[in-house]
C-alpha cells in the first residue's frame, strides 16, 4: 500500500473511532449540567450522590446500583438504555471537547508509572513506547496504530511552542525517523515508556530528549 493510501486509511479509521467515542455514554470524568441532571434524578431515587456535575466514583457506583435494579448491565456508563430508564426520555448527544480526552488520557497514563518496559509490550504487564500510547488513547476511545512511525503520520503537526496536554511527542532514537513516542503533559513534561525506566515522566528540555526530538502530532 502506498504511503498516501495508508494515510487515508489511517485517517478514516481514526475519525470513525473518534466519532463513536464522542457520543456513546456519560461516564466517569464527565462534568457539566447534564451530569448534574443525572445525579439529581439518582438522588431523587434515594441513591447517595450529590448533584455537583462531576461524574466521580460515587456517581458511577450509584449508576451501577440503578442499572442492577432496572435489569440493565451494570457497567457504570449512562448510555441510551440507562438514560431512558433513569430520565424517562431519549439521551441527548454527548459532546466532549479535546480537554476531556487529554485529561482522561493523562490520568490513565499516570496510573501506570513504574510499569516495566517490554519490547513489543501492549498491556499493563509491560509496555513499549507505542504500545503505551496506543493503550492509554484506546482507554479514552481513540484508536492509534501500533508503531511510533505510524502514529507520527496521524493528526496535525504541532510546533514546539504550541504544544498542549494530550499531544503526541516524537523522537528519533535508535533508528532514523519516529522511533519513540510519548504523551505531552504540559510544562515541558511528557510521559512515556522508556527502555531504561519503564513508564516514567521525562522532560523535553533534558539533553537527550531535546537532541532527539523531531516533532509532535495532535490527534484529539
Amino acid at each position: 500500500m502506498s504511503k498516501i493510501l495508508r494515510l487515508i486509511a489511517l485517517s478514516a479509521l481514526f475519525m470513525c473511532w473518534f466519532s463513536v467515542a464522542s457520543a456513546d455514554a456519560f461516564r466517569a470524568g464527565d462534568q457539566g449540567t447534564q451530569v448534574a441532571e443525572i445525579q439529581g434524578e439518582l438522588a431523587n431515587l434515594g441513591y447517595d450522590v450529590a448533584a455537583d456535575g462531576d461524574f466521580g466514583p460515587a456517581t458511577q457506583e450509584a449508576v451501577k446500583e440503578f442499572q442492577a435494579s432496572a435489569g440493565i448491565s451494570a457497567d457504570g456508563l449512562v448510555g441510551p438504555q440507562t438514560y431512558q430508564a433513569l430520565m424517562g426520555r431519549a439521551m441527548p448527544q454527548v459532546s466532549r471537547g479535546s480537554n476531556y480526552y487529554a485529561r482522561r488520557i493523562i490520568q490513565t497514563s499516570l496510573q501506570y508509572i513504574g510499569v516495566p518496559y517490554v519490547f513489543g509490550g501492549t498491556t499493563p504487564g509491560g509496555f513499549d513506547c507505542s504500545g503505551f500510547t496506543r493503550y492509554v488513547f484506546a482507554n479514552a476511545g481513540i484508536s492509534l496504530p501500533r508503531t511510533a512511525d505510524a502514529q507520527y503520520e496521524l493528526g496535525t503537526p504541532v510546533a514546539y511552542d504550541d504544544l498542549i496536554p494530550g499531544d503526541l511527542v516524537f523522537f528519533s532514537t535508535y533508528t532514523y525517523g519516529a522511533s519513540h513516542v510519548g504523551v505531552y503533559m504540559g510544562d515541558g513534561k511528557f510521559i512515556d515508556a522508556s527502555t531504561s525506566r519503564g513508564v516514567t515522566i521525562d522532560s523535553l528540555n533534558s539533553g537527550y530528549w531535546s537532541s532527539t526530538y523531531i516533532g509532535a502530532r495532535r490527534v484529539i
